[in-house]
């Protein structure tokens, strides 16, 4: 196990809420990337694979939890897509 894997987890971890946070509350994908999610999430995989066929540890759930994270803001990045793709249409609508 090493401390330098767990603070990089821990970091980029703590980052997380304050994005699902913002991803619930503005209903927006402004500022967003679906692409860089995807991209994160492989990252994410690419680790617990690493733990689970060569070097397991605790680490892992460090690993699981930060991805769990990183699924819930790309599931609100698709429902915010979804909320303008409809505002978007209403407006044109009624315009």
């Amino acid at each position: 196990m090493s401390i330098f894997e767990i603070t990089m987890l821990v970091c980029f971890g703590a980052a997380w809420p304050f994005s699902i946070y913002k991803s619930h509350k503005s209903k927006s994908i402004k500022g967003k990337s679906a692409l860089f999610l995807v991209i994160i999430l492989a990252g994410y995989a690419a680790g617990i694979l690493n733990k689970i066929y060569y070097n397991f540890d605790d680490v892992i759930y460090l690993y699981a939890l930060n991805m769990i994270m990183v699924m819930l803001d790309l599931f609100l990045y698709i429902r915010n897509r979804k909320i303008s793709i409809i505002y978007e249409q209403k407006r044109l609508d009624h315009a």
